[in-house]
């Protein structure tokens, strides 16, 4: 069976998670072929699971200082070299064609009258979700950017909703964690106000992964080029992560137990929406600005939840190997009663008196 697989490729969350379901899919047999689209080709990293993957230029969102412009994301978009890539992707030889959000598989798709399978956390929108800083563009960029005809949507919870866990590789709970070790990802913000903001908290360690390398002036600041092994490797024995509200990283800092801070982009729902959503769970803190207060009360306190997730990636090639049946009540309940949530409280960090 031949698949073929867009994956929005603007940030790492995507491309995580496509990790995942290519290791599920080449066990079971799938000859899969991956395209990305959303950013540079030589800015990809990482990629060798993938197994000569295609690119293309696709449609990406311009983001400044931590906040979404969408009058930047139209003037900035190709909409020639859109429809050409759009038309020039033949799809005629696939048994199934799946997109994580991606918009030139999905319209591909639509104009060859190919079944889309979308595959994603954007995909749960179409549910009753918590949702918040929505506005009729927003709603109307989500529903028309990589539109499926059938969606699989992921969340933390499933909230009475059709919607599947996040998929994620599920790793051993850490035995031991260092409790001043903080993991920062914040790559749309501006990395010397990230220094700044992080400066005055000396009793711990700062590990900033960021596309923009820049040299730190303080011992306990480190900044470190974007690296999924590194990146692994340093969030698995940290006490927490200061991120943007993304949600693929928040789902494995929630399988590993960290404490979570997340920053959500300005004027972009899906990440607002993820904030409110972790608010609501009691599963992580937020906070809108860059805000010191806000970060010293979290690093102080030693409060975390720990969420076990199943391996929905073999759960969803099982479902399609299957033909894809219905996901009715029954189905998502199975996968949801193996879920537990575990609170966690990590070694007290003395506040500096």
């Amino acid at each position: 069976m031949k698949i073929f697989y867009g994956v929005q490729g603007t940030g790492n969350g995507h491309i995580t998670r496509a990790r995942v379901m290519a290791n599920e899919l080449y066990a079971a047999g799938f000859e899969v072929t991956f395209q990305f689209t959303g950013r540079p080709a030589d800015k990809y990293f990482d990629m060798q699971v993938f197994n000569g993957y295609q690119t293309r230029e696709g449609l990406t969102f311009n983001t400044s200082k931590g906040q979404v412009s969408y009058l930047k994301t139209a003037l900035q978009a190709s909409p020639i070299r859109f429809v050409k890539d759009i038309n020039a992707l033949d799809l005629s030889g696939f048994d199934y064609v799946i997109s994580d959000f991606e918009p030139v598989t999905a319209w591909a798709a639509k104009r060859q009258n190919k079944q889309v399978i979308g595959i994603g956390h954007q995909y749960a929108f179409g549910h009753a979700i918590p949702r918040k800083g929505s506005d009729p563009l927003a709603e109307q960029v989500m529903k028309l950017f990589a539109p499926a005809n059938v969606g699989v949507g992921l969340h933390w919870h499933h909230f009475g909703q059709p919607i599947l866990p996040p998929i994620i590789e599920t790793p051993a709970f850490p035995e031991q964690v260092q409790a001043n070790k903080i993991v920062v990802y914040l790559p749309f913000e501006d990395q010397q106000a990230v220094m700044r903001l992080l400066c005055p908290f000396e009793n711990f360690e700062f590990h900033v992964y960021s596309p923009d390398v820049i040299e730190s002036k303080y011992p306990h600041i480190s900044f470190k080029s974007l690296s999924r092994e590194g990146f692994q490797r340093d969030l698995y024995d940290s006490v927490g992560i200061i991120s943007n509200a993304g949600f693929e990283l928040a789902s494995e800092s929630l399988q590993l137990g960290k404490k979570i801070l997340a920053k959500p982009l300005h004027a972009q729902m899906e990440q607002i929406s993820n904030a409110a959503a972790l608010e609501q769970l009691g599963y992580g803190r937020t906070m809108f600005d860059m805000d010191a207060q806000v970060i010293e009360d979290w690093l102080h306190n030693p409060h975390a939840v720990r969420v076990t997730y199943p391996n929905v990636a073999k759960v969803i090639v099982n479902w399609l190997q299957s033909g894809m049946p219905k996901m009715d009540n029954d189905f998502v309940e199975s996968v949801w009663d193996s879920v537990e949530v575990l609170q966690v409280k990590h070694g007290q960090v003395v506040k500096p008196g």
